[in-house]
């Protein structure tokens, strides 16, 4: 998937992730900061394949995204990406360095006045929705000399979003599917509409509005992550659930494998995928905050 000169591995990631200040724990999964150093005529070729909505700040790099079939756009360095229910192609030439954060599906309506299904498989300006804070952010983030002036930068916007919408209530419901999503990705629809007290359409119309996808389509790409990340080494999980991940047959490995990647399980092994094993690395670390 990458190509150029340079096919850079996860190890050449400098990645930091921070966990948000408590006020902001309910709203922001994490903070990341992650940077790569390559050369000015190197090109990387991929996909991402977000479980979370996140804003994205691209301080360098030139950045480009397929948003539809063969229309590749960079809109704005600051961009809302929504979450995927495919592979999202992408690509940057040169070294790159990125700062942003993810959002809990379960704070979706306390930041955004639109249901998060308006944003799956989109990126936008995030301009377009947060008006002149996201301008300014985005200055203050490119004048922070170091990661600290980053993230205040980011936490000072956020707290004032919150304010602005006025909702600052999140969804429990949805609070505790994340958790069942990222826990147990094997979990049976019914069984968790059960464990959270509310029916199977009622869970349908909050996933949608806050994930901005059916609880089926979550589990389905939580479970892919989850051998993803084994595959690339981030997870070590025991037998017992190496059986609970494994799929029925060859051909529907295939079949899922083909839906979030794009490829083959065989060439997902060999494949250089850069970007996207950066999105699984961030995932793991996401775990560590919560």
């Amino acid at each position: 998937m990458s190509s150029g000169k340079e096919r850079p591995q996860a190890a050449m990631l400098d990645s930091r992730t921070y966990a948000p200040p408590d006020d902001l724990a309910p709203y922001i999964r994490r903070f990341y900061i992650f940077e790569v150093p390559l050369p000015d005529d190197s090109l990387i070729e991929d996909s991402l394949l977000a479980e979370n909505a996140f804003v994205r700040i691209l301080l360098k790099g030139e950045w480009q995204a397929e948003t539809s079939s063969g229309e590749w756009s960079f809109p704005s360095p600051a961009l809302l990406f929504g979450s995927n229910s495919a592979p999202l192609p992408v690509r940057v030439k040169g070294g790159f360095n990125v700062a942003g954060f993810a959002i809990r599906p379960s704070a979706w309506r306390a930041l955004f006045k639109q249901p998060a299904s308006d944003f799956v498989n989109q990126m936008v300006p995030l301009s377009r929705l947060w008006g002149e804070l996201a301008d300014t952010m985005l200055a203050e983030i490119q004048a922070a000399p170091d990661d600290g002036g980053k993230l205040q930068a980011m936490i000072a916007a956020i707290r004032a979003q919150i304010k602005r919408v006025g909702r600052k209530r999140i969804d429990e419901k949805i609070q505790q599917f994340e958790a069942m999503a990222r826990l147990d990705s094997t979990i049976k629809i019914e069984s968790a509409a059960r464990q959270l007290d509310i029916s199977v359409r009622q869970m349908e119309r909050r996933c949608m509005s806050s994930y901005g996808l059916t609880p089926k389509s979550i589990l389905r790409r939580s479970r892919f992550l989850d051998v993803a990340e084994a595959m690339r080494g981030f997870s070590t999980p025991d037998q017992k659930q190496l059986a609970e991940l494994r799929y029925f047959d060859q051909s529907h490995l295939n079949r899922e494998f083909h839906r979030f990647a794009g490829m083959t399980p065989g060439k997902f092994r060999k494949a250089q995928t850069p970007l996207f094993t950066a999105g699984l690395l961030l995932r793991v670390q996401g775990k560590d905050i919560g």
